[in-house]
């Protein structure tokens, strides 16, 4: 977990955007971090027992299709 920091970083911006009102920024921003998740989880670099759930969340919004997973 030692780049978890990116994840806390997303959150800060995700923070900052939504309490100045850049409600689209803020949306993108959560999108990035389930990417980020995701890329971290796969990498074996991110938070511990929930691997899948980030992964499947990033594919329905990139378009993917559901594996079951």
């Amino acid at each position: 977990m030692r780049n978890q920091w990116i994840l806390d970083v997303l959150a800060d911006l995700q923070t900052f955007a939504r309490d100045n009102g850049l409600s689209v920024l803020a949306e993108q921003l959560d999108d990035t971090r389930l990417v980020a998740a995701t890329e971290l989880a796969l990498t074996g670099e991110g938070p511990a027992g929930n691997e899948r759930g980030p992964a499947r969340a990033a594919g329905d919004i990139a378009g993917g299709c559901r594996t079951g997973l």
